[in-house]
C-alpha cells in the first residue's frame, strides 16, 4: 500500500468549533479531496458529497464500528467502486484498518474503521510515515549534494 499525504503550511484549526468546517478544511489540507474538488453528483454542497459523508457521517461518527463497503454504498447512495476509491485514499493516510465483520447469515465480510477506533491514535501512524518519508528525503538530498559536488569538482578540473 502506498502512503500519500499532502503536507502544507497551516494554522491549527483549534479556534473553530463546527465539525463540518474543521473537517472540510482539514480534509482539503491533507489531500483527501482532489484539488479543486467539486461534487460529481447533483449535490450542491461538499457536506452532501460522498467522500465527505463517508468520512464524517460514517467513519468519524462511529469510529468504533467496522463498515462493510456494500452497506456504505447503500447508505451513501453510490457504487461500491466509488466507496473503494475514497476508502483507498483514507488507507493511503494509514488511518483506516481492516476488520472482519460478522454478517447476520453467519458469514464474515471485510470492514473498515478508523484505526483503533480513535482518530488521534490513528494519526500517530500518519505522522510516523511522514517522519520516515522526510528522513528518506534528507538522505536523498545529502546524496544529491554529494554527487553534485563531485560533478562540480570534475568539471572544475577540466577547465
Amino acid at each position: 500500500m502506498s502512503f500519500e499525504l499532502n503536507v502544507v503550511s497551516n494554522t491549527p484549526l483549534t479556534p473553530l468549533s463546527d465539525i463540518d468546517e474543521v473537517a472540510i478544511l482539514f480534509l482539503n489540507q491533507v489531500g483527501y479531496f482532489q484539488k479543486g474538488y467539486g461534487p460529481k453528483t447533483d449535490v450542491t454542497d461538499i457536506r452532501d458529497s460522498v467522500p465527505y459523508r463517508l468520512m464524517v457521517d460514517h467513519f468519524l461518527a462511529r469510529m468504533d464500528k467496522a463498515w462493510v463497503v456494500e452497506d456504505l454504498a447503500t447508505s451513501l447512495g453510490t457504487t461500491k467502486a466509488t466507496v473503494y476509491r475514497h476508502i483507498n485514499k483514507l488507507k493511503g493516510f494509514d488511518i483506516l484498518e481492516e476488520m472482519n465483520v460478522d454478517q447476520p447469515d453467519g458469514s464474515r465480510k471485510k470492514g473498515y474503521r478508523i484505526r483503533y477506533g480513535n482518530l488521534s491514535k490513528a494519526w500517530n501512524f500518519t505522522e510516523a510515515h511522514v517522519q520516515v518519508a522526510m528522513e528518506n528525503y534528507r538522505k536523498t538530498v545529502d546524496h544529491l549534494q554529494e554527487l553534485a559536488s563531485k560533478k562540480g569538482e570534475k568539471h572544475a578540473k577540466k577547465r
